[in-house]
């Protein structure tokens, strides 16, 4: 029984595909892109060649998406045909094929405007308990896609695991803003501490949710690197961001200092990943600490996988800024 890899010419994708044919598993690529990791070309919102493709496949992974940078560039209808309708199609070609699991990669977008507290808040604690608060089609035609897979455990039977993955992707930051004030090294290992995953432990994620399915049912998890912080620290972290890192993760001021790196002053989140831990059994390899070992021995910041997929970008036509157009 195959492995079925959706958005195969993408950064997941791809590195899914890589692990799994490493692994000497039969897995099966599709995208609407050709791409060196693509068996077949076509889009996930024609049901037919979904169909098509779920001939002999026993799990889907399915990372393909519409992502938050194409907000700009995509009608909300392009946003529900592959959010929704793609999703849609795979789940019943999945059930009726009796699929064994299914796992949908979503993304910690889908908590929106949550994200962000009020002005004098203490720094929003992300787990999987807070509601969702979409504030884009994007963030929308995620969480209706995770309602879907839920819905499909409920009525089918359908083993479904949602990983909400925090960011991953290597290139530089959709904020003009942020861009302009830090170095892109600065901003992702500063995003290590409460918002970032690297592209490895996504990957393993993936890996042990099929394993797990069947014995879940039905599942959401955040996936993102382990934060060093506590919950009491929410208040000092919106105030005094450096002082609660200099505690909780010393030993990383040299390192930033030959750089000319710093720490955000502000942090205005924290994703808790306690729960992927303890019920998925996983055991994300790279943190803040990681990053900063490797900064002190002058290693490319990003694990192997990432660098070996390297950057993809979101679209084909340069904007105003030269990276994201402004929606």
């Amino acid at each position: 029984m195959k492995i079925l890899v959706t958005g195969s010419a993408g950064h997941l994708g791809e590195a899914l595909l890589r692990t799994l044919r490493a692994q000497g598993r039969a897995a099966l690529g599709i995208d609407l892109l050709p791409s060196p990791w693509t068996d077949r070309v076509g889009s996930i919102a024609d049901r037919a060649f979904v169909d098509a493709c779920m001939q002999d496949v026993g799990i889907v992974l399915h990372p393909a998406t519409l992502h938050k940078p194409h907000v700009a560039t995509h009608t909300r209808q392009d946003f529900v045909d592959t959010n929704i309708t793609g999703t849609l199609n795979l789940l019943e070609a999945a059930a009726a094929n009796g699929v064994s699991a299914f796992v949908f990669t979503s993304t910690t977008s889908t908590f929106g405007d949550a994200l962000t507290p009020p002005a004098g808040a203490p720094a929003a604690w992300i787990d999987e308990d807070v509601v969702p608060v979409p504030k884009n089609i994007y963030g929308v035609t995620k969480t209706a896609a995770e309602d879907l897979c839920r819905l499909f455990h409920r009525r089918q039977r359908l083993p479904c695991v949602v990983l909400r993955t925090s960011r991953f992707f290597p290139e530089p930051d959709d904020s003009a803003a942020a861009r302009d004030r830090y170095a892109d090294g600065n901003l992702k290992a500063n995003e290590f501490l409460y918002r970032r995953v690297d592209l490895a432990d996504v990957v393993d994620a993936h890996l042990l949710a099929m394993d797990k399915a069947a014995e879940i049912g039905f599942g959401r998890y955040i996936i993102s690197a382990t934060t060093p912080f506590r919950r009491e620290d929410a208040a000092a972290l919106r105030s005094d961001a450096p002082a609660v890192v200099a505690r909780r993760a010393p030993g990383w001021e040299e390192a930033y200092a030959r750089r000319g790196w710093t720490m955000f002053p502000s942090i205005d989140r924290v994703y808790d990943n306690a729960r992927a831990r303890r019920e998925l059994g996983w055991r994300p390899r790279t943190g803040f600490a990681q990053v900063v070992d490797r900064l002190r021995r002058d290693e490319p910041l990003l694990g192997p996988l990432a660098a070996a997929i390297g950057a993809k970008g979101y679209h084909t036509e340069r904007s105003a800024d030269g990276l994201y157009p402004v929606d």
